[in-house]
C-alpha cells in the first residue's frame, strides 16, 4: 500500500464543509498520479455520499486500489439495529457499502469504534465469517480500547478467526495519549497503524495562531475538536511552525513527518478540501526530520505515560540491570524483556 492514506471524509457537501464532486474527483486523482493508491471512507461518512463518489471514481481501475470503509455508526436514528458492532448491523452496512462502492469486495473493512456492549467473540465471528464469504479481504479496529483489541487478537488466534491486520486511530503531536497502551501493543501485536487527524483539526498547520483568524472550521463546528484550541496545542503548534521555517517546508509536512518517522507501522490519513492541501500534504514524504529536530517536537508535545510505563521506567535499572537503559519499555513488554526475548 501507499505511505500516505487518503481519507474520503471530504468527499462530498453533506455536512457542510466537504468538497464537492468535481473538486474530490481532482483530489483523488492527483492522489492516484502520485503513486497513492490506499483510499480510506465509511458508511457514515457524508451520509453515503463519500463512499458513492469513491466508488465512481475506482470503478475503471477497482483492482489498482486498497480500499477501505466501515460500519458501526448509526445510519438510521429510527432503526436501534443500524448501529453497532453486532452482527446485524455488520452483515446489513457490509451489502450497503458494496452496493454504493460499486464493488464486489472490500479490501480493509474497519469496525468504525468500540459500541461497549456487542461480546467480543460475536464481533471477531461475525468479521470471519465476511472474509470467508470472500466480500472482505481484511479487518481492522478503529477507535477502541488497547484491552477491548488485546482480547479481541487472542479469541481471533485461538479459535482459527480472521484477526485485526490493522488499528485506527487519532495520534499526533497534540494527541499523544496513544502512546502509553495502544502503540506498544500494535508494535508487539504485528499491527499496521492509521493515523487519523495527523493535522490536530487543521491547528498543527499554524493556520490558527493568529487569534483572529476567523475562519470557519471543524474547530468551532464539532465540540471534541476544541481540545485542539487550547493553549499547550497553539504552543505546540508554534514549535512546528520554527521547524518548518528552519527546513524550508510547511508546518503540515513537518507533523507529517514527525508521525512517519515514529515508525514504519504508521501511515498517516491525509484529508483535503482542495487540490493545494493535498499536494501540500504529499510533499512530507520528502521530508526528514533531524534527530535535533524531532527532539524539540517532542520535548514540546511531552506527555505523561502514567502507571505502568512511567513506574517501569524509573525503576528499570534496579530491578532489571544497566543493560535495560537503552530499551524503550513504551514498546516492548516487560515480561519479554525479563525473559529475554529481546
Amino acid at each position: 500500500m501507499s505511505e500516505l492514506c487518503l481519507g474520503a471524509m471530504t468527499f462530498g457537501e453533506d455536512w457542510d464543509w466537504g468538497a464537492n464532486e468535481a473538486t474530490s474527483r481532482a483530489i483523488f486523482d492527483a492522489f492516484a498520479e502520485a503513486g497513492g493508491n490506499f483510499i480510506d471512507t465509511a458508511n457514515i461518512y457524508t451520509n453515503g455520499t463519500s463512499e458513492k463518489m469513491l466508488g465512481d471514481f475506482i470503478k475503471s481501475e477497482r483492482d489498482r486500489f486498497v480500499i477501505a470503509t466501515k460500519y458501526t455508526v448509526m445510519m438510521n436514528p429510527n432503526d436501534p439495529n443500524s448501529s453497532g458492532n453486532q452482527r446485524k448491523n455488520l452483515m446489513r452496512s457490509l451489502e450497503a457499502s458494496l452496493k454504493r462502492l460499486n464493488t464486489d469486495y472490500i479490501d480493509l473493512y474497519w469496525v468504525h469504534m468500540w459500541d461497549t456492549v456487542t461480546p467480543v467473540e460475536e464481533m471477531m465471528r461475525a468479521l470471519d465469517d465476511a472474509v470467508r464469504s470472500g466480500k472482505v479481504m481484511y479487518v481492522g479496529i478503529s477507535d477502541a480500547p488497547a484491552w477491548v483489541i488485546s482480547r479481541a487478537q487472542t479469541l481471533a488466534e485461538l479459535k482459527n478467526m480472521t484477526p485485526f491486520s490493522a488499528i485506527q486511530l487519532e495520534y499526533n503531536l497534540v494527541e499523544r495519549t496513544v502512546e502509553r497502551e495502544l502503540l506498544p501493543m500494535a508494535e508487539d501485536l504485528n499491527l499496521s497503524i492509521l493515523d487519523w487527524s495527523p493535522l490536530g483539526g487543521g491547528v498543527l498547520t499554524g493556520k490558527y495562531l493568529n487569534a483572529n483568524s476567523g475562519q470557519d472550521n471543524r474547530l468551532n463546528k464539532a465540540e471534541y475538536f476544541q481540545q485542539y484550541t487550547v493553549e499547550r496545542a497553539m504552543q505546540i503548534a508554534q514549535v512546528v511552525v520554527e521547524v518548518a521555517e528552519e527546513s524550508g517546508c510547511s508546518a503540515a509536512q513537518v507533523a507529517l513527518a514527525w508521525i512517519r518517522q515514529q515508525s514504519p507501522r504508521h501511515i498517516p490519513i491525509i484529508g483535503a478540501r482542495n487540490l493545494e492541501h493535498l499536494k501540500d500534504n504529499l510533499g512530507c514524504l520528502d521530508i526528514t526530520l533531524n534527530q535535533q529536530q524531532l527532539a524539540r517536537l517532542n520535548a514540546a508535545s511531552d506527555i505523561d505515560l502514567g502507571f505502568a510505563t512511567k513506574f517501569l521506567r524509573r525503576l528499570q535499572n534496579l530491578f532489571l540491570g544497566a543493560a535495560t537503559e537503552s530499551l524503550d519499555l513504551s514498546l516492548h513488554p516487560t515480561s519479554e524483556i525479563i525473559l529475554g526475548r529481546q
